[in-house]
């Protein structure tokens, strides 16, 4: 009996879509992944609704999403369809990227093309539907219509790739996102998902897959940037009878969601970029290392994991290969230092969230002891387009030494936030101003600070800076895992230092003295620069004027001392901002006054004698008692 054959009937006692299953079923019997040899692409059509026989309505349902309401929007828009008899679909999706617009909600009718509106709360549904009930799209809220091949457009109405958020993205890692149910398999099966994992493992050794991802110059997007080929190729050549794979979903910067909206709105593709890397290593163990702060993201991984096992995609002998691999979702507490890799080792194995020194490196002595690689949620999500369309395409991307797309989690002072991903090589100002809109209120730009905590400013003067991994540093800034929050005018660079300088010295391990010490001495430093001079006493200002001397020294010192990588960059904030707004310090250190008037020690008040009327008003209604005088006085 022929392998698809045989493959086919263990298949017929399993709950699961027959377009896909017998997708699968011929994936696994070898057979090439074209389009014109897909003896299933009407039905495949349907799973992927480029055909729909009834309305459906996609609601988008991230985390994000549900804060903005979406559980409510969700809840009036089946009310509505209960009261008025009307038949459809209502699907969750996650988030398609423009998070400053939720809630937002898709409505597909037959025939029709998908059409995305924006700010759908739940008192608009009703008008909503009631407008799309008689044949027509409301004037406003709609933001755009998908393109597709079997539908019919609206007629004036844009498409959804020309929006000016959307236009200048490569959506890549994130093509799926807010556009499939990610609680069904079925609907990424159908648009190709995991037939680069079936042809790695049936037409490529493991060897090849290194190669493969080393000419496409992948390098890691957890901030290292080291080469993801390199890395795996040391561990397939370390001898050991079991190797581990980790996939570090611990994202801890601040105004970072990269992971967890990839996690929410496609699993399956970080699940199939963990198969594929497994296999390069020859894991037959994984671990997704995700903080439990993220539920919906966790439990969709959960539901993915148990999907893909249904479809004999994950566990023994998959696809009849002889291929194993078993996927554990580990929880961590929340530790910044955890997404540190020898950190992340040592919270797996049931230890404290601690660095170790290295070499050893992890690919050679890692997990359990055992060579085990680490890679992060986009580096893996990369892997099946690398797969399918070849390095050559991937490599075609972005910068000389940085290939690919990258994605961002847009936030800030910025008109349109959200979830974005660009071409490497992409400028700063077309992010904040193309992509972004613009500076909220009309404001004026100040800096954007990229790579988490351990990050830098990027000034006015360096808007124009292509985005990779080495131009970066030339301006005290860093790549990180993609936080990129803008400030405005309004913003005391001095009051940002401090905000990151608090959160690293908290987040430090405490293994080693300079991260431990040398971070606690330098908020302390930054904490004296912006307080009143009277809330000191003794030799306290003196003091405050020492120490500002050697905050650069201090800061050094931290950076070629500290034993591992958060330690290392934990000076970055303070020299960066030093290096580009010295004025403010400058203004902090010797007048006392704060620039942006953030630093609400260092403000002073005071009446104006021309504009008061001496009506006393504010003395009454002054909560601290702070204003003091005779009403018509020149003393007050």
């Amino acid at each position: 009996m022929p392998e698809t054959m045989q493959l086919e009937q263990t298949f017929r006692h399993r709950p699961v879509d027959a377009a896909c299953r017998d997708l699968i079923a011929w994936l696994a019997g070898g057979a090439p992944a074209r389009a014109e040899a897909d003896p299933w692409g009407e039905r495949l059509a349907l799973v992927r609704r480029e055909k729909v026989t009834r309305p459906v309505v996609f609601v988008g349902a991230g985390t994000c999403g549900l804060g903005a309401g979406a559980a409510r929007t969700i809840k009036a828009v089946k009310r509505y369809l209960a009261d008025h008899h009307l038949e459809a679909d209502v699907v969750e999706v996650g988030c398609i990227g423009l998070c400053s617009a939720e809630p937002l909600v898709d409505v597909q009718l037959a025939g029709k093309a998908r059409v995305c509106f924006e700010h759908v709360t739940e008192d608009c549904v009703p008008g909503l539907f009631d407008a799309i009930v008689s044949g027509k799209l409301p004037s406003d809220g709609v933001l755009g219509q998908f393109r597709t091949a079997e539908g019919e457009a609206w007629p004036g109405v844009p498409f959804l790739d020309e929006h000016p958020f959307f236009a200048p993205q490569m959506r890549r890692v994130l093509v799926n996102c807010g556009v499939i149910d990610p609680n069904r398999i079925e609907e990424y099966i159908a648009r190709g998902g995991y037939q680069a994992f079936a042809s790695v493992i049936r037409t490529r050794t493991r060897e090849e897959v290194c190669d493969l991802v080393e000419r496409s110059g992948l390098r890691g997007r957890g901030g290292g940037g080291f080469p993801t080929g390199t890395k795996w190729r040391f561990a397939l050549k370390a001898e050991a009878e079991q190797k581990y794979l980790v996939c570090n979903a611990d994202e801890g910067d601040p105004g970072a969601f990269m992971d967890r909206a990839v996690i929410e709105g496609d699993p399956h593709r970080v699940l199939e970029g963990m198969a594929i890397a497994a296999y390069a290593i020859g894991a037959s163990k994984a671990y997704v290392y995700i903080r439990a702060e993220y539920p919906l993201a966790i439990r969709r991984l959960v539901e993915a994991i148990d999907q893909a096992k249904t479809y004999g995609l994950l566990g023994e002998r998959i696809l009849e290969s002889g291929i194993n691999l078993d996927i554990v979702i580990k929880k961590g507490a929340g530790a910044f230092v955890c997404g540190e890799e020898t950190a992340l080792i040592n919270s797996i194995e049931g230890r404290r969230g601690m660095p170790k020194p290295r070499p050893p490196f992890p690919a050679v002595r890692g997990l359990f002891g055992k060579p085990t690689v680490i890679n992060n949620v986009e580096t893996l999500a990369n892997l099946p387009t690398i797969v399918q369309e070849g390095p050559e395409v991937f490599a075609a991307i972005g910068t000389e030494k940085s290939k690919g797309t990258k994605v961002f989690a847009l936030s800030g002072h910025v008109v349109r936030t959200g979830l974005i991903e660009v071409a490497m090589g992409t400028t700063i100002r077309r992010i904040v101003f193309d992509i972004g809109g613009g500076i909220t209120g009309g404001r004026s730009y100040k800096a954007a600070q990229m790579g988490g905590p351990s990050g830098g400013c990027i000034p006015t003067q360096h808007l124009d800076i292509e985005i990779d991994y080495e131009s970066l540093k030339t301006v005290g800034a860093m790549m990180g895992s993609g936080g990129l929050v803008v400030m405005d005018d309004r913003t005391c660079m001095v009051d940002v230092a401090k905000f990151f300088m608090d959160f690293i010295q908290r987040e430090s391990c405490g293994k080693c003295i300079p991260c431990r010490e040398g971070t606690r001495r330098m908020l302390e430093i930054l904490q004296s620069v912006t307080r009143a001079r009277r809330n000191e006493a003794g030799h306290q200002a003196l003091e405050r004027f020492k120490s500002v001397m050697y905050l650069t020294r201090l800061a050094e010192v931290i950076k070629d001392t500290s034993l591992c990588g958060l330690g290392q960059s934990a000076p970055n904030p303070v020299l960066s901002t030093l290096r580009w707004f010295r004025d403010e310090y400058d203004a902090h250190v010797f007048e006392r006054h704060c620039p942006a008037g953030a630093c609400r020690e260092l403000l002073l008040y005071r009446i104006e004698p021309e504009l008061c009327k001496g009506c006393t008003l504010c003395a009454k209604k002054c909560p601290a008692e702070a204003i003091m005088g005779a009403p018509k006085s020149q003393d007050r």
